[in-house]
């Protein structure tokens, strides 16, 4: 068996530090936002290269807290993108605010800058690309087009931790960087937990008032706020899984150099770098015209081979109210139906590398499949 991510396993490997952080927490008597907490808010806007960071419950909340923030609200509109999970739109919602899709690249698999304008109107108040995979968005172009008509920009980096563009690390380019700390992602916790990350003083005073009821002393709230608080023992764990993050990120980065140079000449396409930034890996994701073939053939040997996402958001039955039809994405649609994610988390090995790539292959040539 080749799991997709063996959590386990990364648990043991740091296991007495882990343990060291959960004790401390029990030990203070202190669970909700206190000094851990505050510790890795600090450490964590430190890595990332953000003034401020504010822990929240998770990174759905992130994102929605972030776009209040902002000051979204009802009757506007949000520019982001189809393929991505889920909660990206739903954040969006939430504020009551409205989804307007842009295609993607048909190379990095995120927002396709050449496709922006033309979805800017007089309701947009937020841009959110979303940095997928593990590589960012080429935000440059994004973030002129923003300064140019007065809209803010939001990153859903909850997929790149320690991700790179132009030198700047994923989630310190825009009005304010939203990371997930779900137990999967490159940097994750032992339950939900998200972040916020921004440089602007006022974002993260609001930010904070939002996280918990609008307090700025105890039970009187100065604006409406919600309940959504990162927890003493989910910030222990994170201080330290923060000390491995980029020794695990270059794990990740060398597993998918070996993927590349195994499935050369594949009948499938392979991730694409792109020159401007640098990929931390969180998924290691092919394309293949037989996916669905392809993906049960793996997982009746053994591999944990999983889709992100097979359905757009678009096309998503509960999404239907938006309008967009089949046809009106055409990138994202042919990439979401091609795709399939390889494991690559710093856990799996080299030899199980060569495995997965070794049934690729065997699985091309059963089906006398050619590039």
């Amino acid at each position: 068996m080749i799991p997709f991510s063996d959590l386990k396993l990364q648990y043991l490997s740091i296991k007495e530090k882990i343990d060291a952080g959960i004790e401390r927490v029990l030990a203070s008597g202190w669970f909700i936002l206190g000094s851990e907490v505050e510790a890795f808010e600090e450490e964590f806007a430190a890595y990332v290269g953000a003034s401020h960071g504010i822990g929240v419950g998770s990174g759905t909340e992130a994102l929605h807290l972030a776009l209040m923030a902002c000051g979204v609200g009802r009757g506007d509109e949000v520019i982001t993108v189809s393929h991505t999970a889920v909660a990206t739109v739903a954040a969006i919602e939430a504020t009551g605010a409205r989804p307007v899709f842009v295609d993607i690249d048909p190379l990095s698999y995120t927002m396709d800058p050449s496709h922006l304008e033309e979805k800017i109107g007089p309701a947009t108040r937020v841009i959110l690309p979303v940095h997928l995979y593990g590589q960012t968005a080429d935000m440059d172009p994004i973030l002129v087009l923003a300064e140019e008509h007065g809209i803010k920009v939001i990153e859903d980096a909850a997929q790149a931790h320690g991700a790179e563009y132009k030198e700047q690390k994923a989630g310190s380019m825009g009005d304010a960087g939203c990371f997930s700390f779900y137990p999967t992602k490159n940097l994750g916790a032992f339950g939900d937990a998200g972040l916020v990350v921004t440089s602007d003083p006022v974002m993260a005073e609001r930010l904070r008032l939002l996280r918990q009821y609008g307090w700025r002393e105890r039970y009187v709230s100065s604006i409406k706020g919600f309940n959504s608080r990162l927890d003493e023992l989910q910030a222990a764990i994170l201080r330290v899984k923060l000390e491995m993050l980029d020794q695990w990120n270059s794990v990740r980065r060398e597993h998918a150099a070996l993927y590349d140079t195994l499935l050369e000449g594949a009948a499938v396409a392979t991730p694409v770098e792109m020159d401007s930034g640098k990929h931390c890996y969180h998924i290691y994701a092919i394309r293949s015209k037989h996916r669905d073939e392809l993906r049960e053939f793996l997982r009746a040997r053994g591999v944990g081979a999983l889709v992100h996402y097979p359905v757009p958001v678009h096309l998503q039955e509960a999404y239907g109210d938006l309008g967009y039809g089949e046809g009106t994405l055409p990138v994202t649609e042919r990439v979401a139906a091609e795709v399939l994610t390889l494991p690559v988390a710093p856990e799996v090995t080299e030899e199980q590398i060569r495995q997965v790539c070794h049934l690729v292959r065997e699985f091309e040539s059963t089906r006398g499949l050619a590039r």
